[in-house]
């Protein structure tokens, strides 16, 4: 199935700058293409996703190349239907549409479609072309007697094809080929936008229609365990389904066998049997004939005169789908109840139960219709329903265990949907959270490879200027040393990173003396704190505390929290450093704080701030983003924890963040305090 557009209407207000300065193709053709790339990239940028984008750039185009008419068609996946757009020319809009019959096959061969790549265009390419045409070159007014031509690609696929038509013989021209092939990739995002928005609007509706359907089948279910008589639960499910599916008409036929040991029928066998309609549902029954309404007085028929309830036992209980019944082309004789003068399409369903058919689910159209896949699904789960129902109620309680069981079968499938819908929601959540994390690690080590790179370019291409002189040699081989030893580090970081997290390291502990240590970290700060007139104060044991703990990974963590204190404080503050040993759950630990003084961190940027490439909004302090989480890591690797805390200052802007790092005292984390300690 093709959809096709006409010519677009009075250009709305947002698009008129658009077209205050066309481009002219007289103008140099590669200021041409620019000016022409900046109308159709500021087109996107300015209009949303639709259909009447596609007008737009098909009008934009259509008149800088000065063409008769531009389609732009997008060639959609086979099994959903292909969309074109056009415009024409204002003085072909009031014509009518012409008669003459032309094949595109045949345009292809004799007009000379125009490749507009210097290497010829593939089987595919063609197919493409004359796909396009096809679909969207019905309603032209005139015949189309020359065209050029180019597939739009969207990551290596043909996504579309932009045609520019004219109504007369021409030859076009080398510019004209190389401008068209300018601008095809912009074009190629245009259809990739709307062919995008096509697709989640088809599956919304897919969606909704989904859960239409199941209240549908939910509502069965609660009636089919409800009290209700036969009847009653008969007009409600016909009524039910026909709306759900917007039938014109619906029809509950029963049958009465005159044979009762016709479950042992041989196969194709035709039973002696009598079909009633039970119950009728109609959309508007003031539009049936008078005709028409005469014969439904006539509820009853035998299935030997309807050929079409026959081909139900002929073919082993298959629904019969009758799109179109003046389109048959063997047209079988049915039953005068089915009325199909009046609604041509039909969907004819068994109701069966233990390879017995108890009767029909009939649903008809007035108009034509193509009945859907999950429209046949959502039929059969519905007469699996009145199935059970009529079982019900004819063996009463000898089929009620089998009538709960399916029933609990029904609902579990109902659970384990809604189950499926709720896990795929939540993958496409961390599908979209792992794409901005993606993103942030490209943003961030982008910059941290670029610039120590450019620098040591720089670098080596002023070592290799004639006549320098020593000291400024040994200024760049410094810079060289510098940015070297920043990838080297960055490299470091994330193969420690890579094999904390692998857990492929074994933590090597020592004693060591924690006021000493402690006192040698914070002095190495003194001038990375003076260059932003920072102070530090420490807070210690009077007595030294001893520590045990891998030595090398404890100075990293404090390293990295000082760090972070020095870039984030403002100006003239102090720095805190705290140490203090206490005993929880009978555990000898020590705790270290380091706070700061700064713009406040959020809750929601708490909850990441310890993880890899996340960094708090509005932090534009250069960084990778792994300091803190190569800190956690660390941390963990000595079996400790790390927090972080913000509190904001009365009357201030600024905030207290404090850092707070728990390690065992000891290695052994089961080691017990006791009073002699």
């Amino acid at each position: 199935m093709k959809k096709r557009l006409s010519s677009p209407p009075q250009c709305p207000d947002d698009v008129d700058r658009l077209q205050s300065y066309p481009v002219k193709l007289m103008q140099h053709p590669e200021e041409t293409a620019h000016q022409l790339l900046k109308q159709i990239n500021q087109l996107i940028a300015t209009k949303p996703a639709t259909m009447l984008m596609l007008q737009e750039l098909a009008k934009l185009l259509g008149t800088t190349f000065g063409v008769d008419c531009c389609l732009v068609t997008v060639m959609s996946e086979p099994s959903t239907e292909s969309t074109s757009a056009y415009w024409c020319h204002e003085e072909y809009l009031g014509l009518p549409q012409s008669e003459e019959i032309f094949s595109t096959e045949q345009l292809l061969m004799e007009l000379n479609v125009v490749q507009c790549a210097p290497e010829p265009l593939n089987i595919e390419d063609i197919s493409t072309i004359q796909k396009s045409l096809e679909n969207g070159c019905q309603s032209l007014p005139l015949p189309i007697k020359a065209v050029l031509a180019i597939p739009t690609r969207f990551r290596g696929k043909n996504n579309g094809v932009i045609s520019l038509i004219k109504f007369h013989p021409h030859n076009w021209t080398q510019s004209e080929q190389e401008l068209l092939k300018s601008i095809e990739s912009s074009c190629a995002i245009a259809v990739a936008q709307v062919a995008q928005s096509q697709l989640i609007a088809d599956q919304q509706q897919y969606l909704q229609k989904n859960d239409q359907y199941q209240n549908l089948i939910k509502q069965l279910t609660v009636l089919s365990r409800s009290n209700l008589e036969l009847n009653q639960m008969l007009q409600l499910a016909i009524a039910s389904a026909a709306e759900s599916l917007q039938a014109d008409r619906a029809l509950f036929i029963m049958l009465k066998y005159t044979d009762p040991l016709f479950r042992n029928r041989t196969k194709k066998q035709i039973p002696n049997a009598k079909a009633t309609i039970v119950r009728q549902w109609t959309k508007d029954i003031q539009n049936l004939s008078s005709s028409t309404s005469d014969i439904l007085n006539d509820q009853s028929f035998v299935i030997a005169e309807c050929g079409l309830c026959q081909h139900i036992f002929a073919d082993s209980v298959k629904p019969i789908v009758i799109n179109d019944y003046a389109q048959q082309k063997d047209i079988v004789a049915a039953a005068p109840q089915f009325a199909f003068e009046q609604y041509p399409a039909m969907l004819l369903m068994p109701l069966e139960s233990q390879g017995r058919i108890l009767g029909f689910l009939v649903l008809q159209q007035a108009a034509a219709r193509t009945w859907q896949a999950a429209e046949l699904n959502l039929v059969e789960m519905v007469c699996a329903q009145v199935s059970n129902a009529i079982i019900q109620s004819q063996t009463l309680r000898q089929v009620q265990n089998l009538v709960d069981e399916r029933t609990a079968k029904l609902q579990s499938s109902l659970e384990l949907q809604a189950k499926l819908h709720e896990r795929t929601r939540q993958y496409v959540e961390q599908l979209r959270e792992l794409n901005e994390l993606k993103d942030e690690f490209l943003s961030n080590m982008s910059d941290r490879l670029r610039y120590p790179l450019t620098n040591m370019m720089m670098s080596i291409k002023n070592l290799r200027l004639p006549g320098i002189t020593a000291d400024r040699q040994n200024r760049y081989l410094d810079i060289l040393e510098q940015e070297c030893s920043k990838e080297i580090n960055l490299i470091n970081d994330l193969l420690t990173l890579q094999k904390l997290e692998s857990k492929q390291a074994t933590p090597l502990f020592k004693n060591i003396d924690l006021n000493t240590r402690v006192q040698d970290l914070a002095a190495s700060f003194e001038t990375k704190l003076a260059e932003k007139s920072l102070n530090i104060t420490l807070d210690l044991p009077k007595d030294s505390l001893k520590l045990q703990t891998e030595i090398e990974s404890f100075d990293r963590i404090l390293q990295e929290l000082l760090t972070n204190a020095c870039k984030y404080s403002e100006h003239d503050t102090i720095v805190e450093l705290q140490a203090n040993h206490q005993v929880n759950q009978l555990v000898d630990q020590v705790i270290i704080k380091v706070t700061n003084t700064g713009r406040g961190i959020s809750s929601e940027e708490a909850t990441y701030i310890f993880d890899k490439f996340r960094r708090g909004k509005g932090r534009w302090t250069p960084g990778t983003g792994l300091g803190l989480a190569l800190a956690k890591s660390l941390v963990q690797h000595l079996n400790g924890t790390i927090a972080v805390e913000s509190t904001q200052i009365a009357d201030s802007d600024l905030s207290k963040i404090c850092f707070t790092l728990t390690l065992p005292q000891f290695a052994d984390e089961s080691k017990l305090y006791s009073e002699s300690d």
